[in-house]
């Protein structure tokens, strides 16, 4: 992990870690560096078996104010800044690259919205698994306000959270919705009046107390993705594959005897070196 976060605060609290986007005098507005800087904590939350789950929240009034408009005219302009991540033969969209992180993470993720989410700032929350906002937050898809279309893979992330008409009106108009109004349609799951973080952490440890790690990252993978499948073949295979593989584990049987004994279980295999072998399925 790099220590020389500019654009981020990256600290671990008991067993959850949080990223807190930290450029409060540009209300958090995303650049190239939040990107890379975010990258590399998300690489070592997957990378470290003393964190659990992942927490994103914003510094100051605002959760992210969208991409960084200071270039002007520039500003989306894809020969102003030539950076490729990956080689390919179009500059890959930096909030969908964030995004796919985000969707591939093998912990769960939760959003403790702090305050406005615009463009990026609203699309970066649809991978998580749980969002929260406070009551002062507000939701923009402004895109098409902006004469460009959703970034961040939202055109295959929102309809799946609210619905293609939702997300069609929201992104056509680029109306700001307020937290209530989020909640009303599905964008969020919770409205905290008190501190959001401490909330997310609270709602991260019951997720997580009782639950083996490499459990809830199959879990995870499981679920975001094979939901997307055309019918259920796939899932059948996949999750009876990885039934055979972690019913041999040592956390199986530790889950059984846990059950039997009635006390709280004592999970040992880690997300970093025990990953069953049909994960990642995409590529059997």
């Amino acid at each position: 992990m790099d220590n020389s976060y500019k654009t981020i605060q990256f600290e671990k609290k008991e067993q959850a870690a949080v990223l807190t986007l930290d450029r409060p005098q540009k209300l958090n507005a995303f650049n190239l560096r939040m990107l890379e800087e975010m990258l590399d904590a998300i690489k070592y939350v997957n990378e470290s078996d003393d964190i659990e789950f992942l927490i994103i929240t914003g510094s100051g009034k605002a959760f992210c104010a969208g991409a960084d408009l200071s270039s002007g005219k520039k500003t989306f302009d894809k020969n102003f800044d030539t950076r490729d991540f990956h080689d390919a033969e179009y500059r890959k969209d930096a909030g969908g690259i964030l995004n796919l992180e985000l969707y591939r993470c093998l912990k769960p993720v939760i959003i403790a919205c702090n305050g406005d989410a615009v463009g990026v700032g609203a699309t970066m929350q649809l991978p998580a698994d749980i969002r929260i906002a406070s009551p002062n937050a507000r939701y923009g898809f402004v895109f098409a306000n902006r004469g460009i279309v959703p970034d961040g893979c939202a055109s295959w992330f929102l309809p799946r959270v609210i619905g293609i008409s939702k997300s069609l009106q929201l992104c056509y108009s680029g109306k700001l919705i307020d937290a209530e109004e989020a909640l009303d349609i599905g964008l969020i799951d919770y409205i905290c009046d008190d501190n959001v973080v401490e909330y997310a952490l609270d709602k991260g440890r019951a997720l997580c107390s009782s639950s083996a790690p490499v459990s809830i990252a199959m879990t995870r993978q499981m679920i975001w993705s094979l939901s997307g499948e055309s019918n259920p073949e796939l899932a059948h295979e996949i999750e009876s594959k990885a039934i055979d593989s972690r019913g041999q584990s040592d956390d199986a049987k530790e889950g059984v005897m846990s059950f039997l004994e009635k006390r709280k279980p004592k999970f040992k295999n880690k997300v970093s070196s025990d990953m069953p072998e049909v994960y990642p399925w995409k590529n059997k």
